[in-house]
């Protein structure tokens, strides 16, 4: 396979895995209180959506790049 083949087989695996998820989680630890050696932290969660249409262009100029890069052979 050509590498832009390759490319665009990733793309259009990305975009699936992202229009099936939707959205991913991470977590973060920030300080809520510094008393000199004593320090209290807390955990916080954050949440970030992935659009529908970012998944889909990636579908598309995936497949995009896997049609050119078959002709190119």
């Amino acid at each position: 396979m050509k590498p832009m083949s390759i490319a665009g087989l990733l793309l259009v695996i990305a975009g699936i895995v992202a229009l099936a998820v939707g959205r991913f989680s991470y977590t973060t630890e920030e300080k809520v209180l510094e008393l000199g050696p004593i320090v209290a932290t807390a955990d916080k969660e954050h949440t970030v959506r992935i659009p529908d249409i970012a998944g889909i262009i990636a579908v598309v100029a995936g497949l995009g790049l896997v049609i050119v890069g078959r002709r190119r052979a």
